[in-house]
């Protein structure tokens, strides 16, 4: 894999490493509560979960940091991980389907996503906390999983930031060509997706769909900030650093 990957007009393809929950789509806490089940099936208890912040975080480590506030130690957390998956993807199922058509993405973001298909420039996938499954169901649920051919999960690393450079790996096995972090945009709507970017070289794109304003976005110095995704033609733009 000598040559990077080519789009429009010869250009390098630039990878595009989107979050889900809170940037691509609301599931109207169905996640929360798909894990809260598998968590009380599995070890009897959940910890602190009403207070707890998930945001920006993987699920393993969501897991691991309700259970240590409990008082559990990693080998016995780390025990029952397998188990809660299993459990946590049946119930993020009834989750969703209990919810029905009120799952919806973000305002744009169908528009967005269809135009970066079009467009030669870019190779979209996923850098998102979610395990491998639920990342996909959520995305399933409102007609978006078609969209990105390639990420990196929760599933592959309970460390944000180890997840870029596994997104990347992947894209270069399905477009057999070399792609560079350092054109890179992850795009998602937390201080940590932030981190995570700047953490690979990568640039980041916060968007304030999720818990935090656009002036709290702002403090941990992204390249970029949008209220959400509407706009799609200066996203675009944005995106290719035109």
């Amino acid at each position: 894999m000598d040559d990077p990957v080519t789009g429009r007009e010869g250009e390098p393809m630039r990878l595009l490493l989107f979050d889900i929950d809170g940037t691509l789509v609301n599931t109207l806490g169905a996640g929360k509560a798909a894990l809260e089940s598998a968590m009380l099936a599995v070890y009897g208890e959940t910890g602190p979960i009403g207070a707890f912040d998930f945001h920006g975080r993987t699920d393993p480590a969501i897991v691991r940091g309700l259970l240590r506030l409990a008082g559990w130690t990693d080998g016995d957390i780390e025990s029952g991980f397998d188990a809660t998956w299993e459990e946590y993807l049946k119930s993020l199922d009834l989750e969703l389907v209990g919810r029905g058509d009120r799952v919806h993405p973000y305002p744009g973001v169908r528009a967005l996503v269809a135009a970066i298909e079009d467009d030669g420039r870019f190779a979209a996938g996923l850098v998102t906390g979610n395990m491998e499954g639920g990342a996909w169901r959520k995305l399933r649920s409102c007609g978006l999983e078609g969209h990105f051919r390639f990420g990196a999960y929760g599933s592959d690393s309970e460390r944000r930031e180890d997840l870029p450079p596994i997104a990347r790996r992947r894209a270069e096995r399905e477009y057999a060509r070399n792609f560079d972090l350092r054109t890179a945009v992850v795009v998602g709507d937390t201080p940590e997706d932030i981190k995570c970017a700047h953490a690979n070289g990568a640039r980041a794109l916060a968007v304030a769909t999720g818990r935090h304003s656009v002036r709290e976005l702002r403090d941990y110095d992204p390249e970029a900030v949008f209220e959400d995704l509407s706009d799609t033609s200066r996203l675009m733009r944005v995106l290719a650093d035109e």
